[in-house]
């Protein structure tokens, strides 16, 4: 039996599934100590805003990772999909992999980050941007870097067969 398919989509499954799980967790984590802060000092919306929403990015690059597995399936066609094997179909599981876990990790982290950062505001308003924003970023960059090696195993790494 020819499960390369559903290989295939699961793999597109968990990049967007693990990315964005953890970028809810992450923007969770954040709008708490946003909302706690915010309590006390409304007029510091906006500059808590940013840090709220950037462990957010992580489940967008999931979506992104997911959406081209699917564009290279030939999913949205008219012609219908092409034949995957099941060696295909887990070589398209693993190169979702790296985007699907550095994604729920770091947005994870990356929320934690952000609290922090959060935190730091509420004394410190202008060192949110400053300091807060740049050490989340430090963080964002692993998620980037799981999307980039996702990028180039679908890219370069697949040889895909062409829609019948």
């Amino acid at each position: 039996m020819d499960y390369g398919m559903a290989l295939a989509l699961t793999g597109a499954g968990l990049a967007a599934l693990l990315a964005g799980i953890g970028s809810a967790i992450g923007i969770g984590i954040t709008g708490r100590s946003a909302t706690g802060v915010l309590s006390e000092k409304p007029e510091r919306y906006g500059n808590l805003f940013i840090l709220v929403v950037l462990p957010g990015t992580q489940g967008l690059y999931g979506f992104l990772a997911a959406f081209l597995i699917m564009l290279k399936l030939n999913f949205f066609g008219s012609g219908g999909t092409v034949e995957i094997s099941n060696a295909l179909g887990l070589q398209i599981l693993a190169a979702s992999l790296p985007v699907a876990f550095a994604g729920f990790l770091s947005a994870i982290h990356q929320g934690k980050v952000c609290a922090g950062g959060i935190l730091m505001a509420a004394k410190r308003p202008e060192m949110a941007l400053k300091a807060g924003a740049i050490y989340a970023v430090m963080v964002e960059l692993y998620a980037m870097l799981g999307l980039v090696v996702t990028m180039f195993i679908i890219l370069f790494g697949i040889h895909w067969p062409t829609p019948a």
